[in-house]
């Protein structure tokens, strides 16, 4: 997993801030951190669709009002979408049926608030970027970046529905400034995640971005086994596995801009085996 190639792969005008994104046969399903729309954008012909996943959708919403949806995972045929529990008003998840097209959501304040006893985090340090789900356990995974903040997964096993465990996991830094979580997916047994290097200890407030680490955790231990710097100007806050070889893993990342402009840039990350 040393050798790597990280190119611009799409340019997707339309979109702001993107947060978290999600390949599904053929197309390119985009959130938002400031966005009430879930976005498709298809590959085949190069257009983008917009699903309300409520009944006033909006772009650009102010910061303080904003439902900060920074999680997307599959869970069989429906995209499930979280919010990052790091204040009040961003307890959200919706979901979006892939056959039905139909829109459900849920109030998600309990399970978070059971987050942050599991953790002793107090109020504000909650930050959930990250979301995967397998038959048997869901993994959270928390961005420490408040002062006294640890980055870590939270285990959620089937069974139990509300009984969680939380693992601290230890991120590689840059200039004394820990790496923070910002997504992570499922592929072959292995957790593939990403982590920005940003100096702030807010979950609230940006900083100035110092780069993003790619790095490789076996499922069954939790432990990382390998870790990248893969750019050291760029927020990366998505990835979703694009195409796999025998030699090769294809990874699309998107890149949050923290700004008003509705245009989102796509990147293609390879990995070779």
């Amino acid at each position: 997993m040393e050798k790597f190639h990280l190119q611009l792969f799409l340019n997707i005008i339309g979109i702001g801030s993107a947060s978290g994104l999600l390949f599904k046969n053929d197309s390119l399903f985009i959130i938002s951190d400031n966005s009430t729309y879930l976005y498709e954008y298809h590959l085949t012909n190069d257009t983008l669709q917009r699903h309300a996943l409520d009944e006033n959708p909006q772009e650009n919403i102010a910061k303080k009002e904003k439902l900060d949806f920074e999680s997307i995972a599959l869970n069989k045929n429906k995209i499930i979408i979280l919010g990052s529990g790091s204040t009040k008003n961003r307890n959200k998840v919706a979901s979006y049926h892939l056959e039905s097209k139909e829109i459900q959501n849920i109030d998600f304040t309990l399970p978070f608030e059971n987050l942050k006893k599991t953790a002793s985090l107090s109020e504000g340090e909650l930050n959930i970027e990250g979301l995967i789900i397998t038959p048997k356990k869901s993994y959270f995974f928390q961005r420490g970046n408040t002062k006294d903040g640890s980055n870590g997964i939270f285990i959620l096993n089937d069974d139990t529905n509300d009984s969680f465990e939380f693992k601290k996991i230890t991120l590689p830094k840059i200039n004394t400034i820990e790496a923070t979580f910002t997504d992570a997916i499922l592929v072959n047994e292995n957790i593939y995640f990403l982590a920005a290097v940003e100096n702030t200890i807010s979950t609230y407030e940006d900083g100035e971005i110092l780069g993003t680490f790619f790095g490789k955790i076996n499922l069954e231990n939790l432990i990382i086994e390998k870790t990248l710097l893969i750019s050291k100007k760029n927020k990366f806050e998505g990835i979703t596995l694009y195409k796999e070889t025998k030699n090769q893993l294809e990874f699309l990342l998107c890149e949050d801009n923290d700004t008003e402009q509705l245009t989102s840039k796509i990147y293609k990350l390879t990995i070779n085996n």
